[in-house]
């Protein structure tokens, strides 16, 4: 068959359009091209090498079949994949059902139709230890459940499930909360109700649920009460489990608690020591929020969805009762459509891996290993789309707005509260501890020095004795108390 001319577009920096070319030569085969443009890259000239081309169809395919889209919607399809195909370094063509991507140690439950991923470390079970171990310490008694922060996981406790089951003397569990780790990414169309007048079940991915998963859990240690230690974010999911049920909250752990979010403090009076802090503050605080992919992704739905309540203040003004639900489920649809499931991977590709590396004091511990963990989970199916309705639900919330702020309930935990942060915290940085332990009666602050946002991870050993030593103090005063009221 002979050689047919070839039609090219070229796509320079310089915007110069094809129509703007003075002439036009092509070659048989389609394979060399020469354009000339106008005068001002000078008389004659070739065009520039940095210009790029790409073959749209051939010249007999002009005659308006159809066959001229071909070219274009096959560079879009390369395009597309070439934007899917790697997240935060996770090849994204390839994802699986979370079970095939299980640990050996790795179990799943079901919990109101969600598989929920955890693992357990049961120190009774390791006779030889246990038996060791038991003429030469005391022991607390009590299970232990661990909960993750943000964008984190079980792996997350791997390293200290151990000797914290030995210091307690009874079972560790940690989970992973949906959106996250290994637990099944549950389709929310597929969860509602069925309109036989049953109640619609709880969104997965609201913190409602996760509190009711916590507590399911004591259950499932088939204990009266537990020791909840959270991390970051996961922190807020102890506080509210705390609410929801005291009474089976025996101790509580906050590592670089997220409670007190991070934010901008306008600054003091020139000179005075609480400028100079507030200085502090401010500067901590935009400095974290550039690796952190959270507070990055809330912003940007957040301005997105600010953005979208004011158009529509403008045009039901006044209908502040109807606008209130109608407001709720259209902002529920603009955070759940595919722009923000595209944002979310975006945010997840720029700055998850960052925010990783940002997590530790010493970037030296940050190994593939660790890395391979944290990204893990990004070969789930539906991870991005969990990820938007996790964000959703955060947004959306409403089940807070009948409570009183969290800041002002603080003071009503009784329980013993141990505090942990790293001075070098970059995710969520100290004053935010300094500033909990305040407002929290009793509480006991530890700050550990050069050491980031993951004390249980970076610094294991100091980690773990602090712990120890919290627990130990803590049920001495509890025996204590119980004697005063036996006597």
């Amino acid at each position: 068959m002979g050689s047919r001319a070839g039609v090219w577009v070229g796509v320079c920096p310089d915007l110069v359009l094809l129509k703007n070319c003075s002439k036009v030569s092509s070659f048989h085969g389609g394979n060399n091209i020469s354009l000339s443009f106008p005068s001002r890259f000078g008389s004659d000239t070739k065009c520039p090498t940095s210009l790029k081309c790409f073959p749209l169809a051939s010249a007999s395919s002009l005659s308006g079949s159809g066959a001229q889209y071909a070219g274009s919607e096959q560079l879009l399809d390369v395009q597309t994949k070439q934007k899917r195909k790697g997240i935060a370094g996770i090849d994204q063509d390839e994802l699986v059902d979370p079970k095939f991507l299980a640990d050996p140690d790795s179990c799943f439950c079901e919990f109101r139709g969600v598989e929920i991923h955890h693992k357990v470390y049961d120190a009774q079970s390791q006779a030889h230890e246990a038996e060791a171990l038991c003429s030469q310490t005391k022991k607390v008694g009590l299970p232990m459940i661990l909960l993750h922060g943000f964008g984190a996981s079980v792996f997350s406790w791997n390293r200290v499930m151990k000797p914290l089951a030995e210091i307690i003397g009874s079972k560790v569990v940690a989970f992973d909360r949906p959106a996250f780790g290994l637990t099944s990414r549950v389709n929310l169309f597929g969860h509602s109700s069925s309109g036989n007048g049953e109640p619609r079940p709880i969104n997965p991915y609201s913190m409602a649920f996760a509190v009711l998963a916590t507590l399911y859990f004591i259950d499932f240690l088939a204990a009266e009460k537990a020791i909840l230690v959270g991390h970051s974010a996961g922190c807020l999911v102890a506080v509210d489990a705390y609410y929801k049920a005291p009474e089976r909250v025996a101790a509580m752990i906050l590592v670089a608690p997220a409670i007190f979010a991070p934010r901008t403090i306008k600054k003091g009076v020139k000179g005075s020591q609480s400028g100079e802090d507030n200085q502090t503050e401010e500067d901590s605080s935009n400095s974290i929020n550039l690796g952190n992919p959270f507070i990055q992704l809330f912003r940007m739905l957040s301005k997105f969805a600010k953005f979208i309540s004011q158009a529509i203040m403008l045009v039901v003004k006044g209908m502040v009762g109807m606008f209130s639900s109608l407001y709720k489920k259209f902002l529920s649809a603009v955070l759940r459509s595919s722009f923000a499931v595209m944002l979310v991977r975006m945010v997840i590709d720029k700055f998850g891996v960052t925010a990783v590396r940002n997590a530790w004091y010493d970037a030296n511990q940050v190994t593939e290993h660790v890395i391979q963990g944290y990204t893990k989970p990004l070969r789930v199916k539906g991870w991005d789309k969990a990820l938007v309705e996790y964000t959703a639900a955060m947004l959306t919330d409403t089940s807070s707005e009948s409570k009183p702020p969290l800041a002002k309930r603080l003071h009503e935990i009784s329980c013993p509260v141990l505090i942990v942060t790293g001075d070098n915290d970059r995710i969520v940085p100290s004053w935010n501890a300094e500033r909990l332990s305040r407002a929290i009666p009793g509480s006991c602050l530890e700050v550990i020095k050069h050491c980031g946002h993951l004390p249980h991870e970076e610094k294991v050993d100091e980690f773990v004795s602090i712990v120890k030593k919290f627990l130990y103090r803590a049920l001495e005063d509890s025996e204590e108390q119980h004697l005063q009221v036996v006597v």
